[in-house]
């Protein structure tokens, strides 16, 4: 593509500064799907709830103005050229909240937090990675493939809702798009409280730009370059196990977008905790803490895998897209997030 880069290196490269970005946004701006969600249910507060929502909006506004401008192709991406499984979607979105809920973190949240020196995350980072791969390709395969078969779109809809809308009204994809965004983004900026924070108006708009820009870059590759490697952006489930695969066999695996993702977001939330002087190390001294930190991050690495995405992969990036699975599996997360949390504040004898 480049004489000094091949694809693999520029899809990486366009990975680790997004990543960078969402690390940076996680440390410096708080910006964690399981801290919203226990704010909103427990704290009293909805203001980083409405982050994630400034943060849809605005990556949904950003994608469908690509999409408008013709740098970016929605049907090469995964999330839309893939059928929609309802129960997938809802079954793998409970699965990962409930897990997410027991590890104390998702899948880049624990990236993030390893940055900031904390040794359990380490654990929930590889035991998840383990677990994606064990379901997406290991022993377990065999079983996700026949109870959720992943079957491409050949010629019919795209499971988008703005390709819907657009079939129902003759609108353009992207006009509904962007309009939809900026809704969200109004939605999420109606509160005084939100208004009153403008850094977490400010990270939830860097989350949403490396979101978009994870987009334009894996396209811009896809056009120029020679391998056709597929359009992406960021998610924290299978890319982990990936990683790992990568960390150890690097020299007989080409880097990818997924590669760049994850180190970034590692390198941003260490800078991160460097800028604020958080970075200290710690570990897990209750071994009970840590027997349920690994169940939940071997639920949550099985339940992405089913839900073809984490909090990242389907509640910004395939929403950015306005793909029909986001919402589902965003309100299943949120619900099976929320459960785990009551079973842990009220007493959960069984993970003890």
């Amino acid at each position: 593509m480049l004489v000094w880069l091949s694809d693999s290196q520029a899809v990486a490269l366009v990975g680790l500064v997004g990543g960078i970005a969402l690390g940076l946004a996680a440390r410096l701006g708080r910006f964690c799907t399981l801290g919203a969600i226990e704010d909103l249910l427990y704290g009293g507060s909805d203001v980083r709830m409405r982050m994630w929502v400034l943060a849809i909006g605005a990556a949904m506004a950003g994608s469908f103005g690509l999409m408008g401008l013709g740098w970016l192709d929605p049907g090469q991406s995964y999330y839309l050229s893939i059928r929609w499984m309802p129960l997938a979607s809802i079954l793998g979105g409970l699965m990962f909240g409930y897990g997410m809920a027991l590890a104390g973190n998702c899948g880049y949240g624990s990236i993030a937090r390893l940055g900031g020196g904390d040794l359990r995350a380490f654990v929930i980072v590889l035991v998840m990675g383990v677990f994606t791969y064990v379901t997406l390709a290991g022993p377990l395969a065999p079983l996700r493939n026949l109870l959720f078969p992943q079957i491409e779109v050949a010629g019919d809809l795209p499971p988008g809702l703005a390709h819907h809308a657009h079939a129902l009204t003759g609108l353009p994809v992207h006009v509904i798009g962007i309009g939809i965004g900026l809704i969200l983004c109004l939605g999420a900026l109606s509160s005084r409280d939100m208004r009153q924070e403008p850094k977490s108006i400010f990270w939830s708009l860097v989350v949403a730009a490396a979101i978009v820009g994870g987009w334009a870059g894996s396209y811009w590759v896809y056009q120029h370059g020679f391998d056709g490697l597929q359009v992406v952006s960021h998610s924290f489930s299978a890319p982990v196990g990936e990683s790992i695969l990568y960390a150890m066999t690097g020299s007989v695996r080409p880097l990818s977008f997924a590669v760049g993702s994850v180190a970034g977001v590692w390198a941003g939330a260490f800078i991160g905790s460097l800028i604020k002087g958080h970075f200290r190390w710690e570990a897990c001294e209750d071994p009970r803490e840590l027997r349920r930190q690994i169940l939940g991050a071997a639920i949550m690495g099985t339940g992405a895998v089913i839900a073809m995405g984490c909090t990242v992969g389907q509640g910004l990036t395939a929403f950015s897209l306005l793909a029909i699975s986001a919402p589902v599996t965003f309100l299943a997360i949120f619900a099976g997030a929320a459960l785990g949390l009551r079973q842990l504040i009220e007493g959960f004898s069984a993970a003890e």
